[in-house]
């Protein structure tokens, strides 16, 4: 299979804040490493189809403005968004069907000011 996202980068203002965020709401590990003046979170690549990043640094800003990266998950959306408002992210959307069917989303607001949607297929 095929993915059309080759790297994915999330802009942070507090590297640490975001990392734990995403760790705890995701149930992953994201290593830490400095890269150029910029601290990077890197995502599990793993048996994925693209590769992801936290990163801060200068021109990385936050915003709920732009591009929206869904993530797929295995997980039940609804149980991950219900831990949003407690790593200090809003739920925008809760869980939500696909308007074909194929599955479900949600979208949130994360711990840095980015919008960012969660997907499952069926």
């Amino acid at each position: 299979m095929k993915s059309m996202i080759a790297i994915f980068e999330i802009p942070a203002k507090d590297i640490n804040r975001a990392v734990h965020f995403y760790e705890t709401l995701l149930g992953i590990s994201i290593k830490v490493m400095d890269f150029q003046g910029m601290k990077m979170g890197v995502f599990p690549s793993e048996d994925q189809l693209s590769f992801g990043t936290i990163v801060e640094g200068e021109g990385n800003e936050p915003s709920v403005n732009g591009v929206t990266i869904y993530l797929n998950m295995e997980k039940d959306i609804e149980g991950l968004l219900s831990l949003v408002g407690d790593l200090g992210g809003t739920v925008l959307v809760e869980k939500s069907p696909h308007a074909d069917e194929s599955g479900y989303y949600g979208l949130f607001i994360d711990s840095e000011g980015n919008k960012i949607g969660l997907n499952n297929f069926k």
